[in-house]
Formats: structure tokens, sequence, C-alpha cells
């Protein structure tokens, strides 16, 4: 156990090395170990001459090209080891080099060359051995069980190789995709605050416009009636930027005001307080009804509401030349009806100028939150704005 410590790092540093210098050292090794059964022989076996050094460096030698030319590496000792077991008697008692490039091919072969490799290494180690006079049978077990296991190491590596690509492009597909997730939900959040700040800027602008173009009338004929109209204007701005901060404060933290400038995004409950700051400041009839059990709603859906009726009314005061509003509240188990109907001609009837996004930015907001939204004539004229929003998710994600 002591000694496991050191064998990972060691494993690490070997794979990170130079591939050169690792096959020269391990030719350098490989011939070595064939030598040394002939420095020191056995009784009866001959002393170490130069041919069979020759031939011994010839079985080695190829294994410093094994990674960069597997099978000519392999051929190369297939031809060097028998001519080895040949000229030798007996043959060499292990067979380094043909174990090493067994294993090799196995690892890194193509299909065709390890079979043909296995197949002939099998044959040729068979066949040397029969020729052998004092061969025994534990040899054959011998030899090609050794020819077998470093084969089949070789086929353990390249699985285990395979296996770790396999994972290494699984975790760079998911870290794609993470970085897609990351970038798509800031898009939606951009695209949620540009959709804000577009509904408080028009219904803002919208109301200012009017109070300004009705303020020159009456300054001189009715200076009490143009002083409210001018603190209507003062009073819409001074809205529109309470807003727009709150629609900023997403995107930056104020940790010296403790959250407290961070104030919540309009919701149903301030469609009363909407209501009734466009008549007082248009002078246009808006009402609101409410039918049905209220139920609470998923803080977006909250928004959503709130934004949908706002720029439905904002359309109104820009496009429609309308006298008269009604903002409809239809509560169900399932669903919130929000309705907004007006007398006026349309944001899409001819004269009566464009309705810019206003409209898209309905559809759009009703659809994130898995609603519909319908918008036209309505049935005894005028224009009307149809938004169904769910109300399931938010019950369920409502405090008990």
């Amino acid at each position: 156990m002591s000694a496991q410590p050191w064998i990972a790092p060691a494993v690490a540093r070997l794979r990170t090395a130079n591939p050169y210098a690792v096959d020269c050292a391990l030719a350098v090794l490989v011939l070595f170990a064939a030598s040394l059964q002939w420095v020191f022989p056995d009784e009866g076996d001959d002393r170490l001459t130069w041919q069979g050094f020759l031939l011994g460096a010839a079985t080695a030698l190829p294994l410093v090209w094994r990674r960069r030319a597997p099978f000519l590496a392999a051929c190369g000792v297939s031809v060097a080891t028998p001519a080895m077991a040949l000229y030798h008697a007996p043959p060499p008692d292990v067979m380094y080099a043909g174990l090493v490039v067994l294993y090799t091919m196995a690892a890194v072969g193509r299909p065709w060359q390890r079979r043909f490799m296995l197949v002939g290494w099998l044959v040729g180690v068979a066949t040397t051995i029969t020729h052998r006079e004092d061969a025994e049978p534990f040899e054959y077990a011998f030899q090609l069980l050794s020819c077998v296991s470093a084969y089949g190491f070789g086929v353990l590596s390249r699985l285990q190789r395979a296996y770790t690509a396999a994972l290494e492009d699984r975790a760079r597909r998911l870290e794609r995709e993470r970085a897609a997730d990351t970038a798509r939900a800031v898009a939606q959040e951009r695209a949620g605050i540009a959709r804000d700040m577009h509904d408080v800027l028009a219904h803002a602008v919208s109301l200012m416009v009017v109070q300004a173009e009705a303020g020159p009338v009456v300054v001189r004929s009715d200076p009490e009636r143009a002083e409210a109209v001018f603190d209507a204007v003062a009073s819409a701005g001074r809205d529109a930027m309470t807003q727009l901060r709150r629609i900023l404060g997403v995107l930056k933290d104020e940790p010296s005001q403790g959250g407290a400038g961070r104030l919540p995004q309009p919701g149903v409950a301030a469609l009363a307080a909407l209501v009734r700051r466009v008549g007082d400041s248009t002078g246009l009839h808006v009402e609101l009804r409410s039918t049905g059990q209220p139920h609470p709603l998923h803080r977006d859906t909250e928004v959503a509401a709130y934004r949908v009726v706002q720029e439905a009314l904002t359309n109104t005061v820009k496009h429609a030349y309308a006298s008269r509003a009604r903002v409809e509240l239809d509560w169900t188990e399932d669903e919130l009806t929000l309705t907004v109907t007006d007398d006026g001609r349309g944001s899409g009837a001819p004269g009566a100028g464009g309705g810019g996004h206003g409209l898209i930015g309905i559809r759009e907001r009703a659809a994130a939150c898995g609603g519909t939204a319908r918008t036209g004539p309505a049935r005894d004229g005028g224009f009307q704005v149809v938004v169904r929003l769910p109300v399931a998710a938010g019950r369920q994600a409502a405090p008990g």
C-alpha cells in the first residue's frame, strides 16, 4: 500500500514524456533483457556471440518506431525474432520484443493488422517450439499464453483510451450546451428587460405627449386646469423613472441600500392604480372589471399581466383616438383572461398610425408565460386585446 502513491504520478509523467525517448528506452531495455540468458547461460546453453547480439538488436531496434509506424515495426520484429530463435539453441525463453509489438498492435493497430499479427505470432510460436527436440508441453502453454496476454492488455488499453475520449467528448459537448443555455438565458433576460423598458417608456411618453399637447390650449383659458395638466406630466415622468429603476435594478447590485432600492415589479394588484392614472392623465374614461375568484400568479405572470394592460392602454391613447376603454379580468381555476377594449379606430385601422412593436410585445409576453394573445377589431366596434394566462403554475408556486 505504501508504494501506491507514487504509481499514478509516475504513469502520468510517462504518458506526457517524449514518445521517441520512451520508445528508445524501451528498445534498450528489451535488448538488455533478451541478452541476459546468453550473458549468464544455463548449463548447456551457448554464450552470446556477435551474431546473436545483432539478431537480438534486430528484434529490439524496430521498437523505436512502434508508435510512428506500428505495423512496419511489428513486421520487423516478426522477422527478426524467428531468426534469433533458429540461430540459438535453445530459442529465447521470453520473446520480449514480440510481446511489446503484440501489445502495440492490439492498442493502436487497424482491425486487420491486429488479427494478422495475433494469428501470425500464435502460429509462429507454436511452429518454433515444435521444431525443438527438447520442447515440453508447458512451454506451449507459457509462450502462447504470453502472446494472448500481451494482446489482451493492448485491447484493454485501446478500450480505455476510447472510453476516456468518449468521456472527454461528452464533457466538451455538455460544456458547449451549458454555454449555449447560459447565452440563451442572458438573451431572454435582456429581451425581457427591453420589453419592460419599452412598455414603461412608451406608456409614460404617450401620457406626457397627450398632456403636453393639451397644456397650451388651457394655459390661458383655464390656468388651474393647466396646472393640473403639467402636474400630470411631471407625475408620469416620475412614475416612469421609478419603474425604470426597478427594471435596471436587476442589472447591478445595490448593497449600500440593502435591496431597498430594488422595488418589486408591478402586478395585477397595481392595475387599478394604472387605470386611474391613465384616466386622470388623458381624460380617457377607463373602466376596470373583475369576475371570478382571483388566484395567486407566478411573479413573471403577474408582471406580464400588468405590462399587457399597460401596453394595450398605451396603444389606445396613442393610436385609437378613443373616448372610452374597458379592462376586464376573468378568473377561472386554470387561467386568467385579460380583455382590453376601446371604442376607437384601433392601432391597425387605416389612418390610425403605426402600432410599433406593442402588439408584438403583448404576444411575446403571453407566450413567455405559456399563454396566448389575440388582437383585432371588437365585435361592437373599436379594438380589442384578449390575453389568456395560466394560473395553475402560479397557484402551485405560491406560498401556502
